[in-house]
């Protein structure tokens, strides 16, 4: 058990087991993972055909300024409501930050000062959300004026699908607080399905997507791609920010396929895929999944460095839980733990191929920060990593003697061995002046909203692989050590592990409220870490198992242009 990428132990029997001494030592295997799919589109990618022309860009400029006009001309609340929505849905809301939270500013500064705000419930919902999100801690009693008498919500809501769809959505900003909103998820999910046979198209679509995984919890690039295809049905839409939003689209894929190819060609210069057969050649999987933290164009180099971290990690992963017998990786955790070069003798063939990648690149990263005097983030980043191989060590341990933990000794390690920790940290190293010291003093002390953003990590996973753990008895999972500590069923126990992930979710929506600890921008990073989970668990493991659904999506956003 260990990083969530993907458990190397989800896919099928993974390590040939001896026994010695009465243990089950860990031997030499093989995953049979599927070689990668993409080969070597990315590494050969024409620069010719990643270029955006001068006239297309010229036209997002003048589109941009149009839209910044319209939101400061707004003299209907509910309208720069819908309209701060679809630019939201539509990803190109990192061009009107300062529009959006001035105008959210002025409606929660009207609230506090007791104009509460009035409209149906699709208005009332989108203005609870949009502020929610925001971080303003807006009181979910607003909804109470949708009860009957009788304390349940309105019969006569049935009929209203926009009202109850926008409900639905707001539903999942709550905290442990906000019973109501639990309440509105139950009464909306209900009369939502019970609707969707009578519903047209594009609406339809719109409740099928909530249905299938809530906006705030939807990976935002792939989401806005999916809106994209949805509101250009929409009979009211704003043709402006449509067109922009297309063209916004395309010129980002081709800055992310330029990033992808060189990502792709440092991969290739290593041959990691020859030299460690063993592992996952998931290279552009793992971009995928560092686009779905920030996208941004600021973001560019935070990307570079997240994503060779983390395909660096990938490979450590699957050392631990592949191919590494107990006794090296006690040496390797050592190894990693000294980040010295003159271990590197001590350690096999394959082990110095990982050594030598990880301790060059991050050399190269602190050569890079220490220009910008922000060396000092890189002590931070092998702290992270050395507390991530130890906990790799404690579950290689488990397997060995066969041990199952209690859920809560397992869930101690797991937390950890997801990785979400370490990639929190990860993340903020490359990244701007937004992010100070402190920043890094917060995220390695492993905070509330980490901790529930790995929760949903490791709880999602544990859901979704545990019927090929169970093939694998010696290999622990949390669902296991569930079943066993509590003499509950399978289904018993996921349906335990599902309320512990939707809390996970109410304790990180608490973290994101205001005043923060750090910058909204620095929280984002967690945040968005348990949305990747939430699409490459929501099925299977998409990660290991990347041929169907992950393909297509990848294809949605780094092969397929959109038509304008």
């Amino acid at each position: 058990m260990a990083l969530i990428l993907g458990n190397a132990h989800s896919d099928v029997p993974i390590k040939n087991q001896v026994e010695t001494k009465g243990k089950k030592e860990i031997g030499r295997g093989c995953a049979n993972y599927h070689p990668s799919v993409w080969g070597d589109r990315f590494v050969t990618l024409s620069p010719d055909k990643m270029e955006i022309d001068v006239l297309t860009k010229q036209r997002a400029v003048k589109l941009k300024e149009e839209l910044k006009t319209m939101l400061l001309n707004f003299s209907d609340p509910s309208q720069e409501l819908n309209l701060i929505n679809e630019i939201q849905r539509l990803g190109v809301a990192y061009h009107f930050e300062k529009e959006i939270k001035d105008a959210l500013y002025r409606m929660h500064d009207a609230h506090i000062n007791g104009n509460d705000f009035s409209g149906d419930l699709h208005a009332v919902a989108l203005w609870f959300r949009l502020l929610r999100q925001q971080g303003y801690n807006v009181s979910s009693n607003v909804f109470r004026r949708f009860k009957d008498k009788n304390g349940e919500f309105k019969e006569t809501l049935k009929d209203d699908i926009r009202g109850l769809l926008s409900l639905y959505e707001a539903a999942y900003l709550g905290t442990r607080e906000d019973n109501i909103l639990d309440e509105a998820i139950n009464f909306t999910t209900e009369h939502l399905k019970s609707a969707m046979s009578h519903l047209s198209s594009p609406l339809s679509t719109l409740v099928q997507f909530a249905l299938d995984l809530p906006v705030h919890k939807r990976v935002e690039k792939l989401q806005s791609r999916h809106y994209i295809s949805i509101y250009q049905e929409e009979k009211e839409r704003n043709d402006i920010l449509l067109e922009f939003a297309k063209l916004d689209f395309n010129m980002l894929q081709s800055l992310h396929k330029k990033e992808l190819s060189d990502i792709s060609r440092w991969w290739k210069e290593n041959d990691f895929s020859t030299k460690l057969p063993f592992i996952r050649d998931r290279i552009v999987e793992l971009y995928f999944w560092i686009l779905e933290v920030y996208f941004e164009p600021q973001y560019a180099r935070a990307r570079r460095m997240m994503t060779t971290i983390i395909s660096l990690t990938s490979i450590l992963d699957d050392i631990y839980d592949v191919h590494g017998t107990l006794e090296e990786l006690e040496i390797y955790t050592v190894a990693i733990e000294r980040w010295d070069w003159a271990i590197m003798d001590q350690l096999p063939d394959y082990m110095k191929v990982h050594y030598n990648a990880l301790l060059n690149a991050v050399e190269k990263f602190e050569d890079e920060l220490s220009k910008e005097g922000k060396s000092y983030r890189i002590p931070y980043l092998k702290k992270a990593l050395t507390v991530l191989a130890k906990g790799y060590l404690e579950e290689a341990r488990w397997t060995s003697k066969e041990y199952v933990p209690t859920l809560e000794e397992y869930m101690k390690i797991a937390l950890i061995t997801n990785g979400y920790p370490m990639l929190s940290v990860a993340s903020l190293v490359g990244m701007g002046d937004i992010v100070t010291k402190e920043a890094f003093e917060w995220a390695i002390n492993v905070p509330k909203v980490v901790e529930a953003s790995a929760a949903i990590c490791r709880l999602r996973d544990d859901i979704t692989s545990n019927e090929f753990e169970q093939e694998r008895t010696h290999v622990v999972s949390g669902i296991h050590c569930y079943m066993k500590e509590h003499g509950t069923t399978y289904g018993e126990a996921c349906k335990v592990f599902l309320e512990k992930t939707a809390d996970a979710w109410k304790d990180a929506n608490m973290e994101c409220m205001e005043p923060t600890p750090v910058p909204r921008e620095v929280i984002k990073r967690p945040m968005n870490l348990a949305r990747v989970i939430e699409l490459l668990y929501q099925h299977q493991d998409s990660y290991t198992n990347s041929a169907f659904e992950t393909k297509e999506h990848v294809t949605m956003i780094l092969v397929d242009p959109i038509p304008v």
